[in-house]
């Protein structure tokens, strides 16, 4: 029996094309294959831009071990360079990249972060690959989960015109429309009049965008389906049926639009054993020069990289006639201080942080104003260790395996684990097994009106939620949730957001200038709020390596 491409093991990258080719001929828009495989790849190898050991005895601070930060020094260390990466977090590493396991074996886990790898994302896999971690796919063959909107139950194989046009005023238009046309208009019809080349401005940071894309950039969710003609209670439809969608009609148009142009829920994997073994392959390699990602560069070229949690960045400066960065920071337990010299610097957190650092002399304005302004998302998710996987049981309130469901409920979205979309039958996969139900995951106001609930309430407002969506009587899942765990990005003290997302107009106005270098060319920047991947491992991962090309390209115009 052929095994259809997105239920494939550690695909190939020729598989993960022919995906894509695939999803994009069903689109109805092949032509932008070359665009999206082209814009998302690594940038090049940083040994185009100097020589293997070429920066030996060079210091170079990384503020930040998140992975642009992690990738950054991966890079950096080729050319020699002594590496020192300042990470704040000292009880675990990987940024936003945070897997929870509720048992010492690490059988039982699941994602506060970053959770799904969509088969566009080139610079993801590249590392991946390179360090050879194992993945699996996400994708439901079958969907059958369950949207509960307005107090109606459904499942994703019903009719919402049937069970939910009824319960909203929209226009006799609206109502003659299908769902699918009425989405597919919502979020597609205007990306599809531009050309192919102006399109694929959604994944590009330029210093001048084509004037066709600016409206998509310029003007928030809401108000371009106004513009669209949409009435209140199409948008109204539309926030409940696709709940990430109702939980950001503020923010730039663009930044929705950019997620369909590439794909990016199409076909998505995992890491086998959790997202955390990318971190952790990064910051393993630090510690050896016979790993086979260094293509066996000797080891008298290689240069070295500490890693140092627990010291939280507080000052950035260089002094008058010096070509160094001085970085002050100080050990989180104890509150000592320290300053360390560097001839460069990676910044790789995020601006919700850099703005309480003291910058002197301060950045270019219009990165200071950026770094003010900037949006970033709170995201809230909220996880149930069930002793039985009760979604899974053949009963009205199961049979689902993978994939997720939506509600216009607070909760906003319920994912199912992915771990027995594989299983061949129950005997090795049986529905009687623990499994870790992420029973919230929601956003911006949601995620910061749940997540700040009283612990105790929240956990019952949470686990009611669940049993509402699933038609469970009150107090079905008292028996079975044995543990459970909640993080609010906002209140992670190294993060204080889950990502950045654009408002109307700052794409425009800040994104080229964010990723311009500092203090004659002595500071890079990098992480995912400076890339076209707002929350997204590729954001991170393009930029870290991006950001370690740029310095390396600066070192020859600017010999020490």
């Amino acid at each position: 029996m052929n095994v259809p491409l997105n239920q494939v093991l550690n695909p190939t990258n020729e598989q993960r094309r022919e995906m894509i080719r695939n999803s994009l001929e069903t689109a109805g828009r092949p032509e932008d294959y070359e665009y999206i495989v082209r814009l998302l790849s690594p940038p090049p190898d940083i040994t185009n831009y100097a020589q293997l050991g070429e920066l030996k005895g060079i210091k170079i601070g990384v503020i930040g071990g998140g992975l642009a930060g992690l990738s950054a020094a991966f890079e950096l260390r080729k050319l020699g360079a002594d590496i020192t990466i300042l990470e704040a977090n000292d009880s675990r590493f990987g940024g936003r990249v945070y897997t929870w396991y509720f048992d010492s074996e690490g059988k039982y886990y699941n994602e506060f972060g970053a959770h799904r790898i969509p088969v566009t994302h080139e610079t993801t896999w590249h590392y991946i690959n390179l360090f050879g971690l194992n993945t699996r796919p996400l994708t439901v063959m079958r969907r059958n989960n369950f949207l509960y909107v307005h107090n109606t139950r459904l499942r994703t194989s019903d009719s919402i015109e049937q069970m939910l046009y009824p319960l909203y005023d929209l226009t006799p238009q609206e109502r003659s429309t299908p769902w699918a046309e009425l989405n597919d208009y919502a979020f597609l019809y205007l990306m599809m009049q531009l050309p192919p080349d102006i399109r694929s401005e959604l994944i590009q940071i330029l210093p001048e965008y084509s004037p066709e894309i600016l409206p998509l950039m310029n003007d928030s969710v809401r108000q371009t389906l106004e513009n669209l003609g949409l009435s209140q209670g199409a948008i109204s439809l539309i926030s409940g049926v696709d709940p990430g969608t109702g939980a950001l009609l503020d923010i730039s148009y663009a930044e929705a639009v950019q997620e369909e142009y590439t794909i990016d829920y199409r076909n998505t994997y995992t890491i086998e054993g959790g997202m955390v073994n990318l971190p952790y392959a990064f910051i393993q390699s630090f510690f050896t020069d016979k790993l086979p990602q260094y293509q066996n560069i000797p080891a008298s070229r290689l240069g070295t990289v500490t890693y140092r949690p627990g010291q939280s960045v507080t000052g950035i400066y260089q002094l008058q006639n010096s070509s160094q960065i001085t970085l002050a920071h100080r050990n989180v337990r104890d509150l000592s201080r320290s300053v360390d010299a560097f001839d460069y610097v990676i910044c790789a957190i995020p601006y919700s942080t850099l703005r309480e650092v003291d910058i002197r002399p301060r950045f270019s304005n219009p990165k200071m104003q950026a770094v003010l302004e900037y949006n970033y998302t709170n995201s809230q998710k909220t996880f149930f260790l069930c002793r039985e996987r009760f979604w899974e049981q053949d009963t009205d309130y199961g049979r689902m395996v993978g994939g997720f469901s939506r509600t216009d409920l607070p909760i906003q979205y319920i994912f199912y684990p992915g771990d027995h979309l594989l299983c061949p039958d129950l005997s090795s996969c049986s529905p009687n097994e623990p499994g870790v139900l992420i029973a919230s995951y929601n956003y911006h106001l949601n995620a910061t009106r749940v997540g700040n609930m009283q612990k105790p309430l929240r956990f019952e407002f949470i686990k009611e939620s669940v049993e509402e969506v699933h038609g469970l009587p009150r107090g079905f899942l008292d028996s079975i949730v044995e543990d459970h765990k909640t993080v609010v990005w906002d209140n992670e003290p190294y993060n204080r957001g889950a990502f950045a997302e654009s408002l109307p107009g700052q794409k425009q106005l800040f994104a080229y200038e964010m990723q311009k270098p500092e203090f004659n060319q002595r500071i890079f920047f990098a992480g995912e709020h400076v890339s076209t991947k707002h929350g997204w491992m590729q954001g991170a991962l393009y930029t870290g390596k991006e950001a370690a090309n740029q310095l390396a390209n600066s070192f020859h115009s600017q010999p020490m």
